[in-house]
């Protein structure tokens, strides 16, 4: 008689699994003699070098690292302990975390004061409750959430404390919740916290395309009469024209366009380029108006940080005379969402903006916009997106995602040398000034 034989894959213990189909009753004695001598060999081998990397194994989590400041080569993922809640912590099993403009600020450390390195980056997550630490009140296993973090974030696990932590609504997906909390939050409270948006209004938005000029434009709308004057790339302006009233070339001189439509100016104006804008944007103001910086992305032009282009930005500021705001009963102000959460005890204010913002999200009255959704190991070609400006709402690291191949044409490794490349004029067509929150 034939014994046949058929080849498995290999089974978990690392051991050949065969299927075996045999013809007579006396091949299946010699073979039960065969098997047990096999099996003898196999438990002898199956004691593992190591007893306890089971154990390690599981108490560590993938994590992106930023190893020290500088380019896109300073960022790698690797194996960090996993983190254990703390008393008033909740640990979340994180889904998607959020990329913003700050993020590619920190890698250069380009921001004041900035943290020790190596770090863990990223400021807002959503994910499933794990685990909670003593003394922690209102989250259970399994609930579904959105957290900020002050860094950490992009991580599989988050611990954050108990007060910047969300329960998101069951149509909400993880990817938009991670896109929800600091775009809507900055955006609601410049409007309506520090300007005070009410009918009638006009409002000026930077970069209209970014993740935060959604959102500033998705809130205004919620107000009636309110009109949303945005400065974008042209190659955007398709995709986000039915956002704003008025659209303008963002490499244009847009304060003509705007008097045209508007002789007196505008009630509001959010900033978050800053330089040689803020001069053109201050004379946009009307008397009683309220203008707010928010971010100074004009700084950034190459890859790793530069002083050149922190001064010539800072250079072209044109310099505020207090008694000129005076005269014109104008009112200036600056606004850091993350400096009001962990620097300034501002908790409470942000926590009654998060319910409201959640009330208009179940009325269906806004909706976070998600540009593109990457892998952990795809996080330089997606910081390389916000740096390039063709983002059209929120970048998301998608935990559970799995990197697809390099195109040939992909641009992540340009500049790895960490040289500071001059941005030519001409090459602005196709860029967009991304906000960033600070």
């Amino acid at each position: 008689m034939v014994r046949q034989e058929q080849p498995r894959a290999q089974s978990p213990g690392g051991f050949r699994q065969t299927v075996r189909l045999f013809t007579s009753s006396s091949d299946m004695a010699t073979e039960g003699t065969e098997i047990a001598e096999e099996t003898e060999q196999m438990i002898d081998q199956k004691e593992p070098e190591n007893p306890v990397s089971a154990v390690v194994d599981s108490k560590e989590m993938r994590a992106v690292v930023l190893t020290g400041f500088g380019g896109l080569n300073k960022l790698k993922v690797t194996k960090k302990p996993m983190p254990e809640p703390q008393e008033g912590e909740v640990k979340i099993r994180v889904k998607a975390c959020g990329l913003n403009f700050l993020d590619l600020m920190v890698r250069q450390g380009n921001i004041d004061n900035p943290p020790k390195t190596p770090l863990v980056p990223g400021f807002e997550c959503s994910g499933i409750v794990e685990s909670v630490g003593e003394n922690t009140k209102g989250f259970e296993i399994g609930d579904r959430v959105m957290a900020f973090v002050n860094y950490n974030a992009w991580a599989e696990v988050v611990c954050s404390p108990l007060d910047f932590v969300f329960k998101i609504p069951d149509d909400m997906t993880f990817p938009e919740a991670a896109a929800f909390s600091l775009n809507f939050v900055a955006a609601y409270m410049m409007l309506f916290e520090v300007a005070n948006l009410r009918e009638g209004m006009s409002v000026l938005v930077h970069s209209a395309g970014g993740g935060v000029g959604q959102a500033v434009a998705q809130l205004c709308s919620t107000v009636p009469n309110v009109t949303v004057f945005g400065t974008a790339s042209p190659f955007k302006h398709e995709a986000i024209k039915h956002s704003v009233t008025h659209l303008f070339d963002r490499n244009l001189d847009y304060v003509p366009e705007v008097k045209k439509i508007s002789p007196e100016g505008v009630d509001i104006v959010l900033d978050c380029l800053c330089g040689e804008n803020t001069g053109k944007s201050l004379t946009l103001l009307k008397p009683m108006g309220t203008y707010i910086l928010y971010g100074s992305s004009n700084m950034v032009t190459g890859e790793t940080k530069s002083f050149f282009s922190f001064a010539k930005s800072w250079w072209q500021v044109e310099k505020v005379n207090p008694i000129k705001l005076y005269e014109e009963n104008k009112v200036m102000a600056g606004f850091s969402l993350l400096n009001l959460l962990f620097k300034q005890g501002g908790c409470r204010q942000v926590q009654t903006a998060v319910q409201k913002l959640l009330s208009l999200y179940e009325q269906k009255k806004i909706k976070p916009v998600v540009d593109s959704l990457w892998a952990l190991e795809e996080v330089k070609e997606a910081m390389q997106r916000i740096h390039d400006r063709g983002n059209i709402g929120k970048l998301i690291l998608d935990v559970e995602k799995s990197p697809t191949p390099l195109m040939a044409n992909d641009s992540t490794e340009t500049s790895e040398a960490g040289e500071e490349e001059e941005e030519q004029e001409g090459d602005n067509d196709n860029k967009e000034r991304m906000p960033f929150i600070q």
